[in-house]
């Protein structure tokens, strides 16, 4: 009889501390490979198993039910895991919900379905949310003019803009550039694109693009753009109708006075700005700080915000992070000049050395949009023609973590911005 109770006892122990959840944790010191440990969740996601984000836990760490087929997953892609029980997952989650804590526990509802704005053929260049997207394993579906065009985006939750031009400039590489093949094929290529879709010319074909773009965001859309496709695409909402084209982008004069017939009120994060006139000038207007910055690389970082995790949910996952301070990137669009960002956009990431924006995130009817300025989170100064950044050399990247928190951020239950 004594027997037969101790074996009932140990039965029920080895019951109520039985493996239950598995923790993906993202604090600097336990997990080898920050980047892909987005893409296990996504990948449970996917498959339709609950998760948690548990937000300012040993820097934003993922709970998801144990299960094998998941511990294989973690193991082949070279991710940390721990496998705790229900009542190690209850303290976690007790700790969490303390007031004292700023800490929360968000659920991750479904996989979004993620587009990359994208041309079709190779570019002179590489798009840093395709590598880590790639990386990470997480499945995406490229697009470009005509699928934007015709309505496609309403079957996406998430889209990406990188090194992109809305404003029918080529990226302003005329001066450096109007002679090489790769430009000169660009230029022909869009030029038929455009002619195909029925436009006189590409600005206002890209001005097209930018007010579909415009219009997923306000039904309810999310946009994570980079690089000059955030700046470009402000200004191709703002000169709406007006042509700021030279004649060597679009075959006639500019418009004059174009800079006075600006509307402001239709572009998504900026105000204010001047646009850059001189062809040859590789700049677009005074919102991008990267002529006027003097900040050396190894003294080049930009702080994270930190916010309410229970107040303030959506900025706080944006930012989820194994550090605050996040060393900086160059691009075309390095980082914006902070009097010029609208008032009622949020800043998430500042250089506290001369008090540019990095990293800003705001609301557009019924969406959300991050723009992220730089390139390449792993390349100080990407030029034209680099190879492309090799992510198994950064697998704990800190820049890179900004962008995956993106790509989770449409999977999350929603509760209101509080700030």
């Amino acid at each position: 009889m004594n027997r037969s109770l101790f074996y009932i006892f140990i039965l029920l122990i080895t019951f109520n501390t039985r493996a239950s959840f598995i923790l993906l944790p993202m604090d600097e010191s336990t997990q080898q490979n920050h980047l892909k440990a987005y893409g296990i969740t996504y990948w449970c996601l996917s498959r339709d198993y609950k998760a948690s984000w548990l937000l300012n836990y040993r820097g934003g760490s993922f709970l998801l039910p144990d299960a094998e087929e998941i511990r294989k997953e973690c193991k082949i892609r070279g991710v940390s895991f721990e496998v705790i029980s229900d009542s190690e997952e209850a303290s976690i989650l007790n700790e969490i919900s303390s007031p004292s804590q700023n800490m929360e526990s968000v659920i991750l509802e479904k996989a979004p379905k993620i587009a990359v704005y994208t041309p079709k053929g190779k570019q002179p260049w590489d798009d840093a949310v395709t590598l880590v997207l790639t990386y990470a394993e997480i499945p995406f579906t490229p697009i470009y003019d005509e699928e934007v065009l015709s309505d496609q985006l309403l079957m996406y939750d998430w889209l990406h803009l990188h090194h992109e031009d809305f404003t029918g400039q080529y990226g302003k590489f005329y001066a450096a550039y109007k002679n090489t093949p790769w430009y000169i094929d660009q230029k022909r290529d869009s030029e038929a694109l455009a002619a195909k879709l029925g436009f006189a010319k590409v600005s206002q074909e890209k001005g097209a693009v930018a007010k579909k773009i415009r219009d997923f965001v306000v039904g309810g859309g999310f946009m994570f753009a980079m690089c000059s496709a955030t700046d470009s695409f402000d200004i191709a909402l703002a000169a709406d109708g007006v042509d700021i084209c030279e004649a060597m982008f679009d075959g006639d004069p500019s418009e004059s006075n174009y800079q006075s017939k600006l509307n402001y009120n239709n572009s998504f994060a900026f105000k204010n700005f001047t646009l850059e006139r001189k062809p040859e000038v590789y700049e677009f207007s005074d919102i991008d700080m990267t002529t006027k910055r003097r900040i050396v690389m190894d003294k080049d970082y930009f702080t994270l915000m930190e916010f309410s995790a229970k107040w303030d949910p959506i900025p706080s996952m944006l930012c989820q992070n194994h550090t605050q301070l996040v060393k900086g990137f160059m691009g075309q669009t390095t980082s914006f000049d902070t009097s010029l960002i609208k008032s009622n956009v949020l800043i998430m990431g500042t250089c506290e050395l001369n008090g540019e924006s990095r990293y800003i995130h705001g609301e557009k009817g019924k969406g959300m949009f991050t723009f992220f300025g730089g390139h390449d989170p792993e390349d100080f100064q990407h030029q034209v023609g680099d190879p492309p950044t090799v992510l198994d050399l950064h697998p704990n990247s800190p820049g890179y973590r900004l962008i995956l928190n993106n790509v989770l951020f449409p999977a999350a239950r929603k509760k209101k911005l509080k700030t």
